[in-house]
């Protein structure tokens, strides 16, 4: 499936991009080309401009003086004398030139001529493009000058193949420049959105594993409370003995009560995932909460003949806002964990300091100091390897799973209750063996 969303992402990416590519390159070409193309009739312009100035002023003129002018600007020049051709024109007349001059003089009169003023008025010439029947672009002049006994024609040609070789070589290279972009985009997009959902895989990797080990999870107490309803209805023949219907009722209740905790559990993950995870701040002194969770659990400790001790700061700390429910969860939820994992006359310490942000013990505590809850335990430890995979949902060590109280979600609750109060947690090496939880959470002044 990932395989065939990564072509699809792939081919999406690139069509997008070289969508874009392309039109911002036909954009370009087009105003490169429509700009080189007015530069270019200006500049006709102007030399044909400056041609006829010359022809104007001139009171002689010679075959030698039209060559000049006609190699200078590449023009082919034709003149006609009170509508009769000059020799100068009719020299080297292929029937091409000839056919296209008069195309020329044709496209003119069918556009311009109503321009032309009478043969008494003021010199007047004008410039414009056409295609002739060859399919060959030309920049074409004509000029009317009238003098005292008569008048004079100019017909100036400047062929286009220079320019039209310049527009082709441009839009040869751009399509070389965009086909290579293409190729690397290609390229790109692949790599890029195989990066881009490794999170995704990743993510479904997680789920199946959730729900895998969800199943599992259930399956044991539904079994066991399936057998024990079947023992007590008789289904095998064999009817209860007295007083083994309390044991398997007893059964049913404790498993039944362990897969609503599951249960619970997974619907408090459940709202962690949809970003609703329930924080209700207020009031409270982590000091005094913190000796309350000591009071909770020194009794279960002193059943497993492990030594419970607190350390809370010499001054105490003044009231925060936080949710004292949910932090009391938290500690309860590591304090069981250290109680479990720790083999008998251990010690576990429950710990509470805070750090100031300015270095000065004259300041109170306010906005941007952090106080720090620590769990420590001298038990079984948590290998290195392992200390980035404690917090994942399900996951329980080796030496952890004959454990029947601990699903594996207990430090994944923690780490969001942690979060959804702008803190951190991690896990350090007790010196001497163990394991420490380190909670640091920011200090929040409550108000007065």
């Amino acid at each position: 499936m990932f395989r065939k969303v990564h072509y699809r992402l792939t081919l999406l990416c690139t069509g997008i991009t070289t969508f874009i590519l392309l039109t911002m390159s036909l954009v370009y070409l087009y105003v490169s080309e429509s700009g080189l193309k007015q530069s270019h009739f200006l500049s006709f312009q102007r030399d044909t401009g400056t041609l006829i100035a010359n022809f104007e002023q001139q009171t002689v003129i010679t075959h030698t003086w039209l060559s000049q002018m006609e190699s200078l600007n590449a023009f082919t020049i034709s003149v006609a004398d009170n509508g009769i051709p000059l020799l100068f024109s009719e020299r080297e007349r292929d029937e091409e030139r000839k056919a296209t001059e008069q195309e020329a003089m044709d496209y003119y009169n069918s556009h311009f001529s109503i321009l032309l003023l009478a043969p008494d008025s003021h010199p007047y010439h004008t410039e414009y493009a056409f295609t002739s029947s060859s399919k060959k672009d030309y920049y074409a002049c004509y000029a009317y000058i009238p003098y005292e006994y008569g008048e004079t024609e100019l017909l100036i040609l400047s062929p286009l193949e220079h320019l039209n070789r310049q527009i082709r070589s441009q839009r040869i290279r751009f399509a070389a420049i965009d086909l290579t972009a293409v190729v690397f985009l290609a390229l790109f997009s692949f790599f890029f959105t195989k990066k881009l959902l490794i999170p995704v895989e990743e993510s479904r990797l997680e789920q199946i594993r959730f729900v895998a080990a969800a199943s599992h999870e259930l399956r044991t107490p539904l079994a066991v409370i399936l057998s024990c309803a079947d023992a007590i209805r008789g289904h095998n023949g064999k009817k209860p003995l007295p007083g083994e219907e309390e044991t398997f009722l007893h059964t049913i209740y404790s498993e039944g009560q362990r897969m609503k905790c599951l249960i619970d559990d997974m619907l408090l993950l459940s709202q962690a995932d949809a970003h609703a995870f329930p924080i209700h701040p207020g009031p409270m002194e982590p000091d005094t909460l913190l000796l309350n969770s000591y009071e909770a659990f020194e009794t279960l400790a002193a059943q497993k003949n492990i030594s419970l001790r607190i350390s809370l700061p010499d001054s105490p700390l003044p009231p925060c806002l936080g949710d004292s429910g949910r932090l009391q969860q938290l500690i309860a939820i590591l304090l069981h964990n250290a109680i479990s994992y720790t083999p008998e006359n251990g010690t576990v310490t429950l710990s509470l300091s805070c750090a100031k942000k300015q270095k000065t013990n004259t300041m109170p505590y306010g906005s941007g100091d952090t106080y720090t809850i620590a769990v420590a335990d001298n038990g079984i430890g948590i290998p290195d390897e392992e200390k980035s995979l404690i917090f994942r949902r399900f996951y329980r060590s080796d030496q952890s799973r004959s454990t029947k109280e601990h699903f594996g979600l207990g430090l994944c609750i923690a780490e969001e209750i942690v979060h959804s109060m702008k803190g951190t947690i991690h896990v350090e090496d007790t010196p001497g063996g163990g394991s420490t939880f380190l909670l640091q959470l920011p200090f929040t002044p409550s108000l007065p």
